[in-house]
């Protein structure tokens, strides 16, 4: 197989470890050639300024010196508009992934991923794909997943048509036949469920038929 048969991927990372891992992996296949390594995202785009035309898929950590992966990668999309990006790194936020899938990033990869899965990534890219991590694709499908209603129960409900009434919780507690630590339990519950702190936001919450 030709140089010209192979796909070419840069590493833009940090880590000498992870960084010469990478390199001695891909460096006993057939199918991929490491066509250059940098340290930082500065001499990465030093790099890519003079050579826009070489083509290329990058494999790009996120937490580098001076500039970050996700600070930079605006620069590179403008720079090499069709490069696709394989975000490899430690991070597996919900929000760092979706930043990086809005600034240009086609892939989101774990770098407690195998050497096997970061490889089988690249094909995928390759062939005008998208690789996730399973347990990164398992936080986006999570993130777009119908949310578990919150509704409450029948007995929070009358407290707080109590509460929304003005009674004190020794009034709610006396009307449902239940102890002031009860109530003072289901309050602590009822906030909980519909993330708000206060009586001031559950009363607005009641009126607004929110509940």
């Amino acid at each position: 197989m030709s140089l010209q048969d192979k796909n070419h991927i840069i590493i833009v990372e940090d880590d000498p470890v992870v960084l010469d891992s990478l390199v001695s992996f891909f460096g006993c296949l057939e199918s991929v050639q490491v066509l250059n390594t940098f340290g930082s995202t500065e001499d990465f785009l030093s790099w890519l300024k003079q050579n826009s035309e070489t083509q290329f898929i990058l494999l790009l950590d996120i937490q580098l010196p001076g500039k970050t992966g996700l600070e930079v990668l605006p620069e590179v999309k403008l720079l090499k508009p069709n490069l696709d990006v394989i975000i490899l790194t430690t991070f597996e936020e919900t929000d760092m992934i979706f930043k990086a899938l809005s600034a240009g990033a086609c892939s989101y990869v774990s770098k407690r991923a195998s050497l096997t899965k970061i490889k089988e990534a690249v094909e995928v890219v390759v062939e005008g794909g998208s690789y996730m991590s399973p347990a990164i694709a398992r936080k986006i499908a999570d993130y777009y997943a119908p949310k578990k209603s919150k509704s409450l129960t029948k007995r929070q409900l009358e407290i707080v048509n109590g509460i929304v009434n003005g009674k004190s919780y020794k009034m709610i507690a006396d009307d449902l036949f239940i102890s002031l630590d009860t109530v003072r339990s289901h309050i602590k519950n009822i906030y909980s469920t519909l993330e708000i702190n206060s009586k001031a936001e559950l009363i607005k919450k009641s009126y607004n038929k929110e509940l």
